[in-house]
């Protein structure tokens, strides 16, 4: 049964407003935009979340900005009529899927999980007390999510792994959709020679992200900066506030630049990108970025999570600052490792990170979800379980916090 192309409308709920160009997860949510344009899918992008200053990737797309608790959105359901609801990460779904299971029961319901946040958070706790909660309240409430949903959208096979082995999801409620790049990148990139200095690139409002500029400052530079004392370690990001960028020194050579309109830019002049990232999960976009401007990087194991096919990398993978440190320090000063590493990063994003392949499989995903959704519904029994009214304490909250707010 092929996807019938005629009056499909996708209703996509945001737990923000994607942001493609400060964000991974906003780029992301583009990809997936794309794909249902491709499939000529009527959108509509609502969101609670406040309004960025511009939005103008979106003026193909209807959007509209919605209030929780509001049973105002049931009427845009009814008038919309979605024939599928992508959930921009779990919290949206808790707050919104009991409306959808009520006024669209034949919407398929699809989950964009962006990254396991229950995994982030364990590694969170391991890193700061040495330990962590296997089943945490997060945890319960994101796999329930998951297994409320129809299809849940997962950036890496690791975290595939991890949700089919450790917690015995069903392989049929996943689906594989990395980051992707859209064209087959050439092998015609800046040499060796004419690239120089470190740089590191992450939205500050991401608590990886900053736990890794607070690596490199206290733990990593003050040493390999003596080792590279003509280097510059440049840091770039959105969101960077008045706390990120005091900590650029121009005698120590660390530089907090904030955001830059053209990451690009800035990526294929430096010579390496360094990420020690030290927590987190899913998929890294900073070092898919890196790939795409064939620049090598140093990471970590975390790092290169989700990334990583047969042990190969474009550049190094360290355990610790003092392999970090003499990683870089290899990297950065042989011209032929240099380029070996480089020229392993335009074949891993050609062979797994390509649009075209992705949307395939997706594609046919969706019509067999669109042919046999109840059957596949009927066969989540633990999802059925989920949705039994004794357990929807969600809706219940909702309803309450809906009243009260009429008399408030």
């Amino acid at each position: 049964m092929k996807l019938n192309n005629k009056n499909l409308n996708l209703l996509i709920i945001g737990h923000v407003w994607p942001q493609p160009n400060a964000t991974a997860a906003g780029e992301h949510i583009m990809h997936l935009l794309d794909f249902f344009k491709r499939l000529n899918y009527k959108i509509l992008f609502v969101s609670a979340a406040q309004l960025p200053n511009n939005y103008s990737y979106l003026d193909d797309i209807q959007t509209k900005g919605i209030k929780l608790n509001d049973d105002e959105f049931d009427q845009l359901l009814t008038n919309f009529n979605p024939n599928v609801v992508l959930f921009d990460r779990f919290m949206t779904e808790e707050q919104f899927s009991w409306r959808i299971y009520k006024n669209c029961p034949n919407a398929i319901r699809i989950l964009d999980t962006e990254d396991l946040h229950f995994l982030r958070n364990q590694r969170l706790e391991i890193l700061k007390k040495g330990m962590s909660e296997n089943l945490s309240d997060i945890a319960k409430r994101e796999l329930a999510s998951i297994y409320r949903s129809d299809l849940s959208l997962i950036i890496s096979q690791k975290e595939i792994q991890l949700l089919t082995t450790d917690y015995s999801i069903p392989s049929t409620l996943l689906e594989y959709i990395p980051l992707l790049n859209y064209n087959k990148i050439k092998s015609s990139p800046i040499p060796f020679s004419k690239r120089k200095n470190l740089i590191f690139v992450g939205n500050f409002l991401h608590e990886p992200n900053w736990n890794c500029v607070q690596y490199l400052k206290n733990e990593i530079w003050p040493e390999l900066s003596k080792l590279l004392p003509d280097v510059i370690l440049n840091i770039y990001g959105s969101h960077a506030s008045e706390k990120h960028l005091q900590l650029s020194n121009a005698k120590e050579r660390f530089l907090v630049h904030g955001y830059v309109e053209d990451i690009e830019a800035q990526l294929v002049q430096s010579k390496l990108l360094i990420a020690p990232i030290q927590f987190g999960a899913g998929q890294k976009g900073k070092l898919l970025k890196a790939m795409q401007c064939q620049l090598p990087s140093i990471t970590t194991p975390t790092g290169a999570e989700g990334m990583l096919f047969n042990n190969k990398w474009g550049g190094s993978i360290a355990t610790d600052a003092e392999d970090i440190i003499s990683q870089t320090i290899r990297l950065y000063t042989n011209e032929n490792l240099w380029n070996d590493a480089q020229s392993l990063c335009s074949k891993i994003i050609n062979r797994h990170f390509d649009f075209e392949t992705h949307f395939s499989v997706f594609k046919k995903t969706l019509e067999q979800l669109q042919k046999n959704i109840h059957k596949h519904r009927m066969e989540n029994v633990t999802g059925q379980i989920l949705w039994h009214h004794n357990l929807r304490s969600t809706e219940f909250m909702s309803r309450w916090i809906t009243e009260k707010n009429k008399y408030s």
